[in-house]
């Protein structure tokens, strides 16, 4: 991809203006980069933004993200490669998948060699920071700056770790032992606090004089959904939307995913009502048991709901705090903006919660840039793009090259022309590794999407040997069985919302045969095949044909 030419008439004529005083021109040029904020929420899916256009969007629960959209361009296809954070973070950070990370699962660490992002935004001359959530066990050393919360962080009255201020591995290990770490409490909801820091950092400790990309990561809107209190009473008394999938799921899913005659219903897939007896999103809002089964599930909903747009119109009034000081400084212009989250949710779609699932609310990622100087307002783009390849755009916007050892490709083309570049990736790749996990119990899985087509293969195997090789004094846990290995297919053309399994429907045998191609070579391209692991390579190849 070309590295786009960014604002080089503004530069020659500073110097030729400044050349004459003897200012170098390297300097000039240096100032001229644009700078770049890269904000993520945590959990933040498309439904609920505004700008997306879903059943949420006459709530009106975005307006200040929404501006990036109306004054920018908005990503209709983007996915994570991994719908869970630890490793959606890690292929954000290297520009890589999982395998090739290493970061396949929630206990995966990216130490500061491997932060390939800031590594290579350091040779470029910008100064990097990172605030709020990391979540990547070994602490952001790479960046020049960095305040961010242990593991998860916590929704109010947060501890942070700065920069230069404790030992990322000893302190860490010393909190997983006594739960205790060097670091510095600060009250309020971590919303607010993550923009307090981020704008101490814009106001007070970067040198003004260099370009800067800023990480700037929320707590919100990750389970439990705790809000400020200043949004208690935001949408009290409004009824939210319903998806159609939460009363009647028709004929999504398989045998992997419902248990052969069903007998898997109550355990796969943490549910909204009371479907699943393991973990149920009424029981995290105390909703009354002895209600009816439909009252309950309604409820629920309207309840986890209002609790995560609570969270949500947080994020976007934070969002505004840092787009207000950008304004105020003359730096709005001249900063490429670009939200996501750092995967998509199921707000009750299958009635289903969380995360995890390769169906769309859990895959697709919100994305959206604003750069005045080079795109045009209002762009809209059905490019596929993933989270592997956010680094190497940011690398070029900045003026880089992508490396060589990055899996994914740089869309900076894309947001100059605001078309799809010629020869564009047309398919992502995914894979959820974690099997049965955390009491969410989503079976493993992998598959291929195009435009037109999704092709999901659950083939329900734990990849850790001592999970394989369970040797505990115990019952063997869910997390450690195998589960039902089962195709699925959806054209996404006539079944936008993955209500019909076609999988064994003659009509598309060619094209799933074709995808199956293509998925195995995508597989072998991106070093995601499982030599490693012999038991899913027996499942995968007793399934592939059937």
């Amino acid at each position: 991809m070309k590295t786009p030419m960014l604002n080089f008439l503004v530069v020659t004529v500073a110097f030729l203006s400044l050349s004459s005083c003897g200012v170098d021109k390297s300097e000039v040029k240096e100032r001229q980069k644009p700078n770049i904020i890269f904000i993520m929420a945590d959990d933040h899916t498309s439904q609920a933004i505004g700008a997306y256009g879903s059943r949420l969007a006459k709530l009106n629960p975005t307006p200040t993200i929404d501006r990036l959209a109306k004054e920018g361009i908005l990503f209709e296809n983007a996915f994570c490669t991994n719908a869970i954070c630890t490793p959606s973070r890690a292929s954000i950070i290297t520009g890589q998948y999982s395998q090739a990370n290493g970061v396949l699962d929630l206990d995966g660490n990216l130490p500061a060699d491997r932060q390939y992002l800031p590594i290579e935004m350091n040779k470029l001359g910008y100064q990097t920071a990172v605030m709020g959530k990391w979540h990547l066990k070994d602490a952001p050393e790479a960046f020049g700056y960095y305040k961010v919360f242990y593991n998860q962080g916590e929704y109010f009255n947060p501890v942070m770790r700065e920069k230069g201020a404790l030992d990322s591995v000893s302190n860490y290990k010393l909190y997983k032992k006594t739960g205790t770490f060097p670091g510095k409490r600060y009250e309020g909801h971590s919303s607010d606090v993550v923009t307090d820091a981020s704008l101490n950092w814009l106001k007070n400790i970067r040198d003004k004089s260099k370009p800067f990309m800023l990480l700037h990561h929320f707590k919100a809107p990750h389970d439990m959904f705790e809000f400020a209190p200043r949004y208690k009473d935001y949408l009290e008394d409004v009824t939210i939307p319903e998806p159609a999938s939460l009363w009647d799921n028709q004929n999504n899913g398989s045998i992997a995913t419902k248990g052969i005659n069903g007998s898997l219903m109550d355990t796969i897939g943490s549910s909204v009502g009371k479907r699943n007896v393991i973990r149920n999103m009424g029981q995290h809002m105390e909703i009354d048991p002895n209600l009816s089964d439909d009252e309950y599930k309604r409820q629920a909903y309207q309840e986890y709901l209002k609790r995560y747009l609570r969270c949500v119109k947080g994020v976007d009034d934070n969002v505004k705090r840092l787009f207000d000081y950008l304004e105020k400084e003359g730096l709005m212009d001249n900063t490429i903006i670009m939200y996501t989250g750092d995967q998509g949710f199921m707000l009750g779609e299958h009635d289903y919660i969380d995360k995890r699932w390769m169906y769309e609310e859990a895959m697709r990622m919100p994305f959206l840039v604003r750069y005045p100087k080079m795109i045009k307002a209002g762009t809209r783009t059905d490019a596929i793009v993933n989270n592997t390849d956010y680094a190497p755009t940011i690398i070029e916007l900045a003026g880089g090259k992508t490396p060589s050892y990055m899996q994914g490709n740089s869309f900076s083309e894309l947001l100059e022309t605001g078309k799809e570049p010629e020869n564009w990736q047309q398919s992502t790749y995914y894979r959820y590794w974690m099997h049965m996990a955390h009491k969410h119990n989503n079976p493993a899985h992998f598959g291929i999407r195009t435009k037109k087509y999704k092709l999901i293969f659950f083939y329900g195997e734990p990849y850790r040997d001592d999970l394989v090789h369970w040797k505990g004094k115990k019952k063997r846990p869910l997390f450690a069985m195998n589960t039902p290995a089962a195709w699925e297919f959806y054209d996404l053309e006539k079944d936008p919302k993955e209500m019909d399994n076609k999988y064994n429907d003659p009509a598309y045998a060619e094209i799933i045969q074709q995808l199956k191609k293509d998925l195995k070579e995508k597989r072998k391209s991106l070093n995601e095949e499982d030599a490693k692991y012999p038991n899913i390579q027996k499942v995968i190849e007793d399934n592939w044909d059937k």
